[in-house]
């Protein structure tokens, strides 16, 4: 049986969904066609006449109203998330109601001063004044995927909306009710009609969407589905930021307390089962430490409970991925220390080691509670494996030496690194969070992506009102000689070094 079953509805196709392993049914819903999403970016187009001129204050008022709803009604959206992802409430709470509402919170404080009107000190043109307007970009679409369905839904449609823009957001068919919860949120906190619209569907509604005429799109997926938005949105001409999948590697030095080490790689390797685009999937362990560190983290991954630590995974179609890799490696040679087996929805928390990169285990996202560990000479080694991917997302490097960990961090080829910590950076709002090769295009995070979601419109003023400026036309030789001599004063001398 499914856990994603397509069915129809009314003569329309569309889903059941039920809870990973799980016989209930949550939810039905028909796919939104592509006259349905053109019709909501019509909806759209409406409401952001009204929307795009909202002042900041008044947009943050609701999303201020929108963090209590939130925090009011945490146990009751604990329960669908959890529901339709089969994470437990610990899980939900910290990687979905709590970074929801610092994200919102965040964002909300900073609105102003970042989508604010910006003063610009101009180095050459002093009789000019300079300033940066930020305007809405009009209609967006945000597409996002099951692993993260809430927190990754809710983070860009918060910036999106404080930006002034009206939002199209389409969650995945596999949990459509966390996508949902974002729009009732807003509805509750008094968002008017047709400015955050939900759409359900599959493929065909995102594809609908993409197509459909809006001013920008965020996607959160796979590489190959991320590939077809980046070209459809080049035909187009407008911006997309593209978070893809990662391949994280973790460094373990000789120097490295190896108990936390243990503890860091294991909670980034096997959080949400795994099922986080920046969890680490390969650990490199310099050999000095090797024989410690993978004992340690044997006995570690056997200690986690099936349920109560680790959660099921998503589908039936994903935990075969999980157990192809696994088995894969072991018929090509590598050693299976623990795990391995599917249990129910679940799949064992597995290390292996003797592990090379012609392995898909290696190489390929895997998306599950899988720890396939690597012995290298030293830090160069550990470092040139590390880079040994066409993903850069993430990293973690774990050494008591913090200045040789981010001298090493600076030469892995990702997104963020952490040094003798673990997945954290989505949740540093205050950084950008994006990936390098096949893990994406632009940040998620930090000031330049909320101002991603705007225009950036400079407005250069005249201050002294001369009639006349010397570069105007007709040209003379007197205007060209002025130049000649501008030319040499500025950059030809010592001057240059104060412009």
């Amino acid at each position: 049986m499914a856990w994603l079953e397509p069915i129809e509805l009314d003569g329309r196709r569309g889903y059941r969904v039920r809870p990973p392993g799980g016989d209930e049914t949550l939810r039905e819903f028909p796919v939104a066609t592509k006259a349905d999403v053109a019709a909501a970016i019509a909806r759209a187009r409406q409401a952001a006449v009204s929307w795009n001129a909202t002042p900041v204050r008044e947009r943050v008022a609701i999303v201020d109203r929108a963090v209590e709803v939130l925090v009011e009604n945490q146990e009751k959206y604990v329960d669908v998330i959890s529901g339709e992802t089969g994470r437990s409430t610990v899980e939900t709470q910290f990687m979905s109601i709590f970074a929801a509402c610092d994200a919102m919170n965040y964002y909300a404080r900073r609105a102003a001063s970042v989508l604010g009107d910006e003063s610009v000190s101009l180095h050459l043109l002093k009789i000019k004044k300079a300033t940066v307007a930020y305007h809405p970009l009009g209609v967006v679409g945000i597409i996002t995927p099951w692993n993260g369905p809430f927190q990754l839904s809710m983070n860009p449609t918060v910036q999106a909306l404080l930006a002034g823009n009206c939002v199209l957001l389409k969650p995945s068919e596999v949990t459509p009710g966390c996508g949902e919860l974002v729009g009732e949120i807003f509805r509750e906190a008094g968002l008017p009609e047709g400015v955050l619209q939900v759409l359900l569907g599959d493929g065909e509604t995102g594809a609908a969407l993409v197509s459909g005429g809006v001013d920008k799109i965020s996607f959160t997926g796979s590489v190959a589905t991320g590939r077809k938005i980046g070209a459809a949105c080049g035909e187009q001409l407008i911006p997309c930021t593209l978070e893809l999948g990662g391949k994280d590697p973790a460094v373990v030095l000789e120097d490295a307390d190896l108990d936390r080490a243990v503890r860091g790689v294991t909670f980034a390797g096997l959080m949400n089962a795994g099922q986080f685009c920046a969890g680490t999937e390969r650990v490199y362990v310099v050999e000095s430490v090797a024989d410690e560190f993978i004992d340690k983290l044997t006995e570690h991954m056997q200690g986690l409970r099936l349920g109560d630590d680790i959660g099921p995974c998503i589908s039936q179609a994903q935990l075969a991925i999980v157990k192809r890799h696994v088995d894969g490696a072991v018929l090509d040679g590598a050693v299976l220390r623990c795990g391995g087996e599917v249990e129910g929805p679940y799949f064992q928390p597995t290390v292996l080691t003797q592990v090379t990169h012609e392995m898909a285990v290696m190489s390929e996202e895997t998306f599950g509670p899988v720890l396939p560990v690597m012995i290298v000479d030293d830090a160069e080694h550990a470092v040139r494996m590390a880079n040994d991917t066409r993903y850069g997302l993430g990293a973690t490097v774990w050494t008591k030496n913090k200045a040789r960990g981010e001298a090493l961090a600076r030469r892995i080829k990702a997104g963020s690194v952490c040094v003798n910590d673990s997945v954290i950076t989505y949740g540093v709002l205050e950084v950008p969070f994006g990936g390098r090769g096949d893990s994406g295009v632009g940040a998620v995070n930090g000031a330049h992506a909320l101002r991603g979601w705007s225009f950036a419109q400079p407005i250069l003023t005249d201050r002294l009102g001369q009639k006349d400026e010397q570069h105007w036309y007709p040209y003379t030789q007197e205007t060209a000689d002025g130049l000649k001599k501008a030319i040499k004063v500025l950059w030809g001398s010592a001057l240059r070094r104060l412009l």
